[in-house]
């Protein structure tokens, strides 16, 4: 089932519309928070459980969580997990109200919920672009949807910094439950078709091996998912110590962390950009391969300043690099797998490749604390650089990862 196409330029906008209010809030806490945990115990540590928790949940239940996606009701799915964010969002504001306290431990349980939310979130969001756009413009859209989660990247950890030193964290946490409401209220108007009604039973355990079976029976998609993977073990690690980085390593300040993320974002909002403009590209696989070396050489670069001012100038630049190059990965890469599977067997393939990308993250950040407090935060900065190089070559030297797009565009003006 598709969106009434005369009018599905003006439903995915009040779409897009919806997700950058809920999205812009909830980064805007979660960059709080974790502003919070940086200050207050200054350890790589507990960092890297915040981000294990953050993450765990996109691993472990993704494959469970994608057959259910393709059941249930599509705009339920986006609902309720706001609603679960802006729950907790209340109950840790209310404990450091009233015992002017936020346990770490309750920080990590809110994180925790937050993600178990996100994983039924994410797959839907994915699964439902192929449903409200034309084909024709899917590439774009994606292009135009990674704009607006970069604005959202872009606003939080600067605007996030700048309440944190003047908002009392318990009040600044209450902006989940404003962004939730404002967010819902515009989501009941937007038309989000659901699958056609399947009768047979659900058996969650078939249902995921029938989404493993159909991503590896698809060679080149297989391989790309797996060097994915690969690439997350290796910068993961990395990607969670920036407060560290800046602050530690740079001697830098809460808002200068701020000003990190807000640039690197600012980056992916101009590579979104590009893509939703110029996204009609004959072979994305070449993008996606530069992309690789774009954000590698940057980050291995980055491990390799000296931990001063003049070396957080050049950080900053770096992260800018990195960013314009993040978008053309993940952005060209879902509208392939978008228009590789039909809508009705999106939801099981995404719920198994957002697993196995997710998965490698956490085994990654189990040794990304201590390694960091024993070598050094910079370190993990050089070996993300090396291992991200080391799989764009492993792209270009594999023919059925480097032509899949290629095949792709092929079978489907032939199908056409």
């Amino acid at each position: 089932m598709r969106v009434n196409q005369a009018h599905w330029r003006r439903n995915i906008y009040l779409f897009l519309t919806s997700q950058f209010l809920t999205g812009i809030t909830s980064m805007i806490v979660q960059y709080a928070i974790i502003w919070y945990l940086t200050k207050e115990t200054g350890s790589a540590t507990i960092l890297s459980i915040a981000t294990i928790l953050g993450m765990l949940p996109m691993a472990l239940l993704s494959p469970f969580v994608g057959p259910l996606v393709d059941r249930w009701n599509k705009k339920a799915l986006l609902i309720v997990p706001d609603v679960v964010a802006a729950i907790f969002a209340i109950i840790l504001s209310v404990s450091g109200g009233v015992f002017h306290v936020f346990p770490i431990w309750l920080i990590f349980v809110s994180l925790l919920m937050r993600s178990i939310a996100q994983t039924f979130q994410m797959p839907t969001i994915q699964s439902v672009m192929p449903t409200m756009v034309p084909d024709k413009e899917l590439t774009k859209l994606n292009g135009q949807l990674g704009m607006v989660q970069s604005a959202n990247m872009i606003i939080a950890p600067a605007l996030g910094a700048f309440l944190f030193a003047i908002i009392p964290l318990q009040y600044l946490i209450l902006l989940d439950v404003l962004g939730a409401i404002l967010g819902i209220s515009i989501l009941i108007w937007v038309q989000i078709p659901n699958n056609e009604k399947i009768d047979a039973a659900l058996h969650m355990l078939h249902n995921t091996k029938l989404g493993v079976q159909q991503l590896m029976h698809n060679k080149g998609l297989w391989y790309i998912t797996i060097t994915g993977a690969v690439f997350t073990l290796l910068y993961m690690p990395a990607a969670s110590m920036y407060p560290l980085m800046t602050m530690k390593y740079f001697q830098g300040t809460v808002g200068q962390a701020g000003f990190i993320e807000a640039l690197y974002s600012g980056g992916m909002l101009v590579g979104g950009a590009i893509i939703g403009i110029w996204g009609k590209w004959s072979d994305r696989m070449k993008p996606v391969i530069i992309a690789f070396f774009l954000v590698g050489i940057p980050t291995g670069l980055s491990g390799l300043l000296p931990g001063n001012q003049t070396g957080f100038m050049w950080f900053a630049i770096l992260n800018v690099v990195e960013g314009i190059a993040t978008p053309f990965f993940n952005t060209l890469l879902m509208a392939m797998i978008q228009q590789s599977y039909p809508p009705q067997q999106l939801g099981r393939v995404l719920g198994v490749l957002n697993s196995l990308m997710s998965l490698t993250g956490p085994i990654g950040l189990i040794f990304a604390g201590p390694l960091a407090d024993a070598l050094g935060v910079e370190m993990l900065f050089v070996i993300a650089g090396i291992g991200t190089v080391v799989c764009g070559i492993f792209a270009l030297m594999i023919p059925i990862m480097r032509e899949y797009d290629l095949k792709l565009q092929a079978r489907l003006a032939k199908e056409d």
